[in-house]
């Protein structure tokens, strides 16, 4: 199988980043579809909504209704993505457990996409840690453009580091490091895992990435062999930041897998996830950004039939 070691696990995020710029909506019965299809098949976590401002991020409009119908077994491996504690409250009163407590790196992109400063949102952190955990949750401290600003520019490691050695982040089981605007390179992003994993709290390292200057995979793999053992993807490399200028879709989902190659991963997976993603993205009229998706339908003459890993 040439597994990718050390190893990671996948966590498809299509349910909340990759919905964040469709110009069509998902039913909450469609949105429950896709997430147990992807259950069903070994995906071990998902993010499956946010609670962003519906006016704001259309998409995610239903993501209570999405939780409310998941079951408690279901929702130990999803994920809902938070700005406030106010957002923790709502989310656990549906039932979710798992928080994803987002803000940026940067104060320019912090405004624009949560409406305050850095500062303010780390302030209100430990709120959001102490309601987490009163219902017997996690939550995950996230931070967006760590690399770098579509209004700032570049961001230094020092800063993203300051915030996770930040006092009021105590109690967050894990931290995610984003690409948010896909412009790090390999080195870049394992200069920076490798520092929050010696530099900082002891934590599960996530590493979510976007593909907008086609380093997806090559990143997500930098990350890996740095310390990362989680990473983020979605379907068919949709989705992107609404209040990022320049952000295209996140890293596939497949095209990490295929790299990266878990137990749970056989062709015939693979060809079940493919059909799953070729479909969605044909409902919401997205095009098809995987690499392995597009390899993986060459079944024509002439072409690669004899490789197991197509369709």
């Amino acid at each position: 199988m040439y597994q990718f070691a050390p190893s990671a696990q996948l966590r498809d995020v299509t349910m909340r980043d990759g919905l964040q710029l469709t110009g069509k909506m998902l039913s909450t019965e469609r949105k429950l579809e896709v997430i147990r299809q992807l259950l069903a098949l070994g995906v071990p976590e998902l993010e499956i909504g946010s609670l962003a401002r519906s006016d704001k991020v259309p998409p995610m409009a239903n993501t209570l209704e999405v939780v409310a119908e998941l079951t408690a077994e279901e929702l130990d491996t999803c994920w809902v993505w938070v700005a406030t504690a106010r957002h923790v409250e709502k989310a656990a009163a549906a039932g979710a457990r798992n928080f994803q407590y987002c803000f940026s790196a940067s104060d320019a992109h912090n405004e624009a996409n949560i409406g305050r400063s850095t500062e303010v949102s780390l302030a209100a952190m430990p709120d959001a840690i102490e309601i987490a955990r009163s219902v017997g949750g996690q939550i995950e401290l996230c931070i967006a453009t760590s690399f770098t600003c579509p209004f700032d520019g570049p961001i230094s490691e020092d800063r993203v580091l300051d915030i996770a050695r930040d006092e009021r982040t105590d109690g967050a089981t894990d931290i995610v490091i984003c690409d948010t605007l896909g412009q790090a390179v390999p080195a870049q992003v394992g200069s920076l895992i490798s520092r929050v994993v010696a530099e900082t709290p002891q934590r599960r390292i996530v590493f979510h990435g976007h593909d907008t200057w086609g380093l997806g995979v090559a990143n997500t793999l930098a990350a890996i062999s740095a310390g990362a053992t989680l990473v983020d993807g979605s379907l068919g490399g949709l989705g992107g930041c609404p209040f990022a200028p320049g952000a295209s879709g996140n890293t596939s989902s497949e095209d990490i897998l295929f790299a990266t190659r878990p137990d749970w991963l056989t062709p015939a997976t693979l060809a079940v996830m493919v059909e799953i993603s070729e479909q969605l993205l044909i409902d919401l009229g997205e095009p098809m950004r995987s690499k392995t998706v597009q390899g993986a339908r060459s079944r024509q003459p002439g072409r690669a039939p004899a490789f197991e890993w197509v369709v």
